[in-house]
């Protein structure tokens, strides 16, 4: 695993995707170790609490970032500090950043050529578990519209297409219940026109 090197192949800046974002400050060739994933080395016990509790938060405020790692079978890294950068990099359907561990140690890459200004970005790997929680707002053309493990891309177009389905239906039925009710609602106001006709007709002739 070669070490990122000494230059610095990242800046940050404002990112149209999410706040902030992580861009190459530099061309950066395939392959080259860009920066370390660091932080907290937790349990997966730890990780299920903290991942708990910033659910709650984002139930109660509409945001917590989540920066909780895979490390191993054992351990996650938390790299919610702000001594780890590499937080800032954003996710993409697109992306042109790969994340990859060797000895204890998360590192990101470049998936390919990389142009000076480009955002560095990575897939996540979201489950499809929680997926209606995290849109993703990438703007590729190949976006799923949710933060989301590409394994899992089919399996998601299944759920939105029965329920795409399912909507068409309902808005049928609902459409359906509509048009009777506006037909029950002309059937009710036609007596109501004939015995007005009625009386009428009845005081002209008294008149």
């Amino acid at each position: 695993m070669p070490e990122a090197s000494a230059k610095k192949y990242w800046v940050v800046r404002g990112s149209s995707i999410h706040h902030r974002g992580l861009f190459a400050r530099t061309d950066i060739p395939k392959d080259a170790a860009i920066i370390e994933y660091v932080g907290e080395k937790i349990t997966k016990a730890e990780s299920t609490r903290r991942g708990l509790a910033l659910e709650a938060k984002a139930k109660k405020t509409g945001g917590a970032a989540v920066y909780i790692f895979t490390l191993n079978s054992r351990y996650d890294l938390d790299g919610a500090g702000a001594n780890n950068p590499a937080r800032l990099m954003n996710h993409s359907c697109e992306p042109n950043c790969e994340a990859f561990i060797s000895r204890g140690r998360i590192w990101l890459h470049a998936m390919r050529d990389i142009d000076q200004g480009e955002e560095l970005t990575f897939n996540y790997g979201f489950g499809l578990e929680t997926w209606e929680e995290h849109p993703c707002r990438c703007g590729k053309p190949s976006c799923v519209g949710y933060i989301l493990d590409q394994k899992y891309w089919k399996r998601l177009g299944v759920i939105l297409k029965r329920r795409q389905e399912k909507q068409k239906k309902i808005a049928a039925l609902e459409q359906r219940a509509a048009d009777l009710q506006k037909t029950l609602d002309e059937l009710d106001a036609a007596p109501k026109k004939q015995r007005t006709r009625k009386v009428s007709a009845k005081k002209k002739l008294r008149n």
